[in-house]
This record gives C-alpha cells, sequence and structure tokens, in this order.
C-alpha cells in the first residue's frame, strides 16, 4: 500500500512568539520548528497502517528549504522517504494554494492513502486536507479517531459535535487525524541516523508543471498580527462566614459581571 503523508513545519508551541515590526508576520529569531502536532498522527498512523499492509510511506511537505528538518524528522519516525516542494514564490502562499501545490504533486506520484492532520497549529484554517481532496476527486472522511484498512477499503470512526460516525469508503481517500487516534512514537537514534541516507527528492514549482503567479497572490492575506489581552488578576471574595462569601459572589456576578 502506497501512504502519503501531508506534513507541515510549524513554530513549536512552546517557542516565544513575536510580532514583526510589519505587525504581520512573526520573529524568526529564537524559533524552534517542528512537525505540526496533529502531522505526528498522521505520520505514525500511516506507519502503523504500512507495516500491517505493507507498502511504503511517503512524506509530503511544499515551504522554505528548512522544511527538510521536519520531513527528516519523519523519516527517523520511521517514513521511507520525503518529497519537499520549495521554491519562493511559495513565501506568501495561503491554504488554497499550499493545496493547489500538493495536489499537483501527488500527480506524480502513487498512492492508495493521503493522510493529513486536521489544522497545523500556526494558521489554524483546516483547509488544506479537504482542499487537496477536492482537487484529486478523492474521498475526505475528516478528525478520524481510528480506522481500519481491509480489502481495498477504509472504515473510519470520525468525530462529529456530540458524537462519533463510523464511515467506509473505496479507496483512494484522504483523513484528517484528531487527538486520540494514536500516540506518535519518537525517533530513535537508529532511526534518526538510517533517515540521514532515505532520499528527499526536492522539487520547484517549474518542476510540477505550477505558474508562479496561482500560488504567489494569496486569496487570503494577512492584515494584522495583535498579541491576546493580557490577563487581569483574579478577584478574592471576603466573608468571614461561607454563607457571607457565597452572598458577596452572587452579588458580583448579578450586578457587576452581569451574568445572572
Amino acid at each position: 500500500m502506497e501512504i502519503i503523508v501531508l506534513l507541515k513545519q510549524v513554530p513549536s508551541t512552546e517557542s516565544m512568539i513575536e510580532i514583526a515590526d510589519d505587525g504581520k508576520s512573526i520573529k524568526p529569531e529564537g524559533i524552534k520548528w517542528v512537525i505540526n502536532p496533529y502531522d505526528e498522527f498522521a505520520v505514525e498512523e500511516a506507519l502503523r497502517i504500512r507495516d500491517a499492509q505493507g507498502g511504503s510511506v511517503t512524506i509530503l511537505s511544499a515551504g522554505p528549504e528548512k522544511a527538510t528538518e521536519a520531513i527528516r524528522t519523519a523519516l527517523a519516525m520511521g517514513a521511507d522517504k520525503g518529497v519537499l516542494v520549495s521554491d519562493p514564490a511559495l513565501e506568501n502562499c495561503d491554504g488554497l494554494g499550499f493545496a493547489a501545490v500538493l495536489s499537483k504533486a501527488l500527480k506524480d506520484i502513487p498512492y492508495d492513502l493521503v493522510i493529513a492532520g486536521q489544522r497545523a497549529v500556526d494558521d489554524d484554517n483546516f483547509l488544506v486536507g479537504a482542499a487537496v481532496s477536492q482537487k484529486l476527486g478523492i474521498p475526505l472522511v475528516s478528525l478520524v479517531i481510528k480506522e481500519e484498512v481491509a480489502d481495498n477499503r477504509i472504515t473510519c470512526h470520525q468525530t462529529v459535535d456530540g458524537g462519533t460516525v463510523v464511515v467506509e469508503s473505496a479507496l483512494p481517500v484522504l483523513f484528517t487525524t484528531q487527538r486520540g487516534l494514536n500516540e506518535p512514537r519518537y525517533a530513535s537514534l537508529p532511526g534518526i541516523m538510517k533517515a540521514k541516507k532515505k532520499p528527499i527528492d526536492t522539487k520547484t514549482l517549474a518542476d510540477l508543471g505550477v505558474d508562479p503567479s496561482e500560488v504567489s497572490e494569496p486569496k487570503v492575506k494577512i492584515v494584522a498580527l495583535n498579541p491576546p489581552p493580557e490577563r487581569t488578576g483574579g478577584r478574592i471574595i471576603e466573608g468571614e462566614t461561607a454563607g457571607e462569601k457565597a452572598a458577596a459572589l452572587i452579588k458580583a456576578l448579578h450586578e457587576e459581571a452581569k451574568v445572572i
């Protein structure tokens, strides 16, 4: 079975993010770049399916050259090979643009199954996986917490508002991951050493036959970035007894917060 994982490199959620002077981007200094956490679930699930069904796992990403670091991490986890689409025109690319590039790259890669994170934690737009499936003309199953592949079909447990739905589809299909699907493994030292010898094929937009003008003018543009408002300190409700404190709390909620 040929499995493709769509992967994005994002700033670590533990990094201190600062807004750049232009007010529309972040300062790159001091940022640790990692695999998007939801994409880690995708890599892990791809490896489990490959180990059970046979075949190979290919990591596909689009972005700057430094994204090879994230691909190498996935290769160290056990993936077989990587493909990176890197081009200056992608610098200001939006989700739809990346979906167009990734789907174009997939035209030249055999696949039975495509797995993607439900979203990237940097822009949180839930867009790329769905757009890629639409452009490829294959079914999409989102927010998967359990899957089973058998007889060229996949059965997925999909989270929905208030519950879970079980859906089935013939392959090929694209599904996106949700927390609870698995626990991603850590890259072992032997895996890291092996990853250095695994191939990463780097392509440009010209290699894919994509006109840079198609992706260099994003439909969605960042107008401004602003930090969240600082939290104010908590308030201690005073009173001699529990009854007095309860009465004071109710009064504050009614007269000040106006929530009751």
